[in-house]
């Protein structure tokens, strides 16, 4: 699997449609055939998925007991909004009105590659999210990174 990298900055046109900037086309060549999936974040930002990303979202999703309340509130709140993206012949999305206000996204948007994802961020939240950079992020990484890597299958 190919991860996805960069940090881009974009403009949402009047009917909330956003090119996809020529960088990240690049490394979705799949987009076009299969589509993207946009969903709320777990904070005021939203998430791209490739369709493929997505569907292997929704199977990690179908292993939960659906007799739990927990898991069932999960599912409903991770799932709440999540809308199919077709980039149209000019290579732009619409992102949907109801999930841009979810975010507070205005015009100027960020887009950060996430690995398998990309967060869609207003740009001043974004902002504000950088200024709270772990003090040290050394101790951080050491926290996250120290002995709870998952080792490669052999």
């Amino acid at each position: 699997m190919s991860f996805l990298i960069g940090e881009f900055e974009c403009k949402l046109d009047t009917k909330g449609r956003m090119m996809i900037p020529s960088g990240l086309k690049k490394q979705l060549p799949e987009a076009e055939k299969e589509g993207l999936v946009i969903n709320r974040g777990f904070k005021k930002y939203l998430v791209i998925y490739t369709k493929k990303e997505w569907d292997i979202k929704l199977d990690e999703l179908s292993k939960l007991n659906q007799y739990d309340y927990k898991n069932i509130e999960f599912i409903r709140y991770f799932t709440r909004g999540a809308t199919e993206l077709t980039p149209d012949a000019t290579g732009r999305i619409n992102l949907p009105q109801l999930l841009l206000d979810y975010a507070g996204i205005k015009s100027d948007v960020v887009l950060t590659c996430q690995l398998g994802k990309i967060e869609v961020w207003d740009k001043e939240a974004h902002g504000e999210m950088i200024k709270n950079e772990p003090a040290d992020f050394a101790a951080l990484a050491g926290e996250v990174m120290g002995g709870n890597r998952k080792e490669a299958a052999l």
